[in-house]
């Protein structure tokens, strides 16, 4: 892989962490919610189901669920619906003292750091947009004739650092107006908004196809 080629592998895949999904919606709740650091876990998770994507479309896994409607069906609805849940979770999150609330702060409680780590990893692991997404690119960036193996680790480590960092910037971003979201009231309209992003999102998975990756 070319030094030329690696740059617009960085360029590609800062646009792709920008750019809003699932991921970065997921990293503003719980930046809201919880905080930068505790939103770490999270953001920890997602890493970790970038990384099974990376994984999946190395090992030619990805091609295969492309190739198969029924696999890539199964794939979409899965993730879809993980969003969906996710969202309608938040949406009818309670706010009310002593249902999931912190009386001292007024924040929502804090989910364990293994949950919050699962819903990041579930999120990104379930979205056939990533896999469709490094189906489509990774190979574009594999120098053929050299091994494939160190040039993937190059990729992957690249795309984790990166998203990494988008995904810290999102959940910070969203942690410094957590001042204006101290009372119930707040909460609750913050738990709707997010909710709603969600819901969104993994309505939008629905109409997700095989051929948006040509």
């Amino acid at each position: 892989m070319s030094f030329a080629a690696w740059i617009t592998f960085v360029i590609a895949a800062c646009i792709i962490s920008v750019s809003p999904g699932s991921g970065a919606v997921l990293s503003m709740s719980h930046g809201l919610s919880y905080g930068v650091r505790k939103a770490s876990a999270t953001i920890m998770g997602l890493i970790a189901g970038l990384l099974l994507l990376i994984g999946i479309a190395g090992a030619g896994v990805g091609s295969l669920l492309l190739a198969s409607e029924f696999a890539f069906s199964v794939v979409k609805t899965v993730g879809a619906l993980y969003l969906i849940y996710l969202g309608l979770c938040q949406w009818r999150a309670k706010t009310a003292a002593g249902l999931g609330v912190d009386a001292a702060s007024g924040r929502p409680q804090t989910p364990s750091l293994r949950r919050r780590f699962m819903t990041g990893f579930l999120t990104n692991a379930t979205n056939p947009k990533g896999i469709i997404f490094m189906v489509a690119v990774l190979p574009q960036f594999i120098t053929q004739g050299r091994p494939v193996l160190p040039q993937l680790l190059i990729l992957a480590a690249t795309m984790v650092t990166i998203d990494c960092i988008v995904m810290h910037g999102y959940a910070f971003l969203a942690s410094s107006m957590q001042r204006f979201f101290r009372d119930a009231g707040a909460v609750k309209k913050q738990n709707r908004v997010f909710g709603g992003l969600l819901m969104a999102v993994g309505a939008a998975l629905f109409f997700v196809k095989r051929g948006n990756h040509a």
